[in-house]
């Protein structure tokens, strides 16, 4: 069964990411802007949904959600790839 996470900005902003497991069973990060960009990812670690949920609650509060976004998942060894639009 599919789950999802959501986190939005709480400096008011209208910053998103979601973290949701895929149809397919594969784990999959949202991001959207809330004006023009949104985002899609496929986690390639085996890791858990809490770890990467973590790595999501950090980044989305911080000034530069995707530059904090990706560091916070590499500082756990996270590997993601584009998912195509």
């Amino acid at each position: 069964m599919p789950t999802q996470t959501f986190f939005h900005s709480s400096s008011g902003g209208f910053d998103f990411l979601g973290l949701r497991t895929s149809q397919a069973g594969k784990i999959e990060i949202v991001y959207d802007d809330g004006v023009k960009r949104r985002m899609v990812w496929r986690v390639q670690s085996d890791t858990s949904i809490g770890r990467i949920g973590d790595a999501l609650r950090s980044a989305v509060d911080k000034p530069k959600v995707l530059q904090a976004l990706y560091s916070e998942l590499k500082k756990r060894s996270i590997s993601i790839d584009v998912v195509p639009a």
